[in-house]
């Protein structure tokens, strides 16, 4: 461990991180609720349908699509024939349905339904770019003013490899420093208030690297994961944001392939979809 004569010393390897990301939860229905809506209105059989489908195929109903079905469906009753007079094509098919949706630019149905993600030892970086995209979205970060930042994890990116090794160096400088800091600081000692860390944690936070990594708590509805795919792979993104967001791109095309049927991924890593800002 560092000492305050001995702050750029290294005495350890630094701690080379690389993101990785969670899917920690999704849409999930009561069927009672629904099946009373649709007894009232008139189109239970439509919900007996997509049961059958989904026991006949031997997956999951599918929650969020299903959520996000009922809600377009519910804008015009479209149930089944004969509930609305001026309705009289049903689509019964669940992926021509949502392939409708996504053609006509039925946006705000995509808003009912969301998944939520932690992604871990991503850079302040990438955190910095991601809570940009506000609408739709919810995020709980790790705080560095309630952290110490005393083992900073850093990812090398690319276009920094030809110079890894000093690039290694300065984080390693900066780690010895948050430790012999707090170390000089005596925040460590017996009976030094929560506040008083509190606020050395937050000042020294300002000595640490922006791609120093860290984990946030992602969720998104439908529409803004559209979003956040297409503009955060596109080849002029940044690298990571890329990176990570291919992953994402392929989790959400198995989790809901209806709603990401038209998204497909290019040689370059681009996710373009063919119905934009629906």
């Amino acid at each position: 461990m560092g000492t305050p004569d001995t702050v750029c010393s290294i005495v350890r390897p630094m701690h080379q991180t690389s993101p990785a990301v969670f899917l920690i939860a999704r849409p999930s229905i009561d069927l009672d609720g629904m099946r009373a809506y649709l007894k009232d209105v008139g189109g239970e059989s439509w919900l007996e349908r997509r049961i059958e489908e989904a026991e006949s195929e031997s997956r999951e109903l599918g929650a969020g699509e299903l959520l996000l079905e009922f809600g377009g469906r519910a804008c015009y009753r479209s149930w089944e024939p004969g509930l609305n007079p001026n309705v009289t094509k049903i689509r019964t098919d669940r992926r021509e349905y949502f392939a409708n949706i996504l053609r006509s630019g039925h946006g705000s149905v995509l808003e009912h339904a969301s998944w939520s993600f932690a992604l871990r030892n991503v850079s302040r970086v990438f955190t910095h770019e991601l809570v940009r995209h506000r609408a739709g979205s919810a995020f709980s970060q790790e705080s560095l003013r309630y952290v110490r930042l005393a083992d900073i994890g850093f990812r090398v990116p690319p276009a920094l490899e030809p110079v890894r090794e000093q690039v290694l160096s300065i984080v390693e400088q900066l780690e010895e420093f948050q430790i012999s800091a707090a170390k000089e600081l005596g925040i460590d000692e017996q009976g030094v208030p929560f506040h008083v860390k509190k606020e050395v944690t937050s000042a020294l936070r300002r000595l640490a690297p922006i791609g120093l990594s860290t984990d946030i708590v992602w969720t998104a509805n439908a529409r803004t994961l559209r979003h956040v795919i297409e503009m955060r792979t596109a080849e002029g993104a940044e690298e990571e944001l890329r990176m990570v967001f291919d992953i994402i791109a392929r989790t959400m095309q198995a989790e809901a392939p209806n709603l990401f049927q038209d998204f497909t991924r290019q040689d370059d890593g681009s996710w373009v979809p063919e119905h934009r800002k629906v």
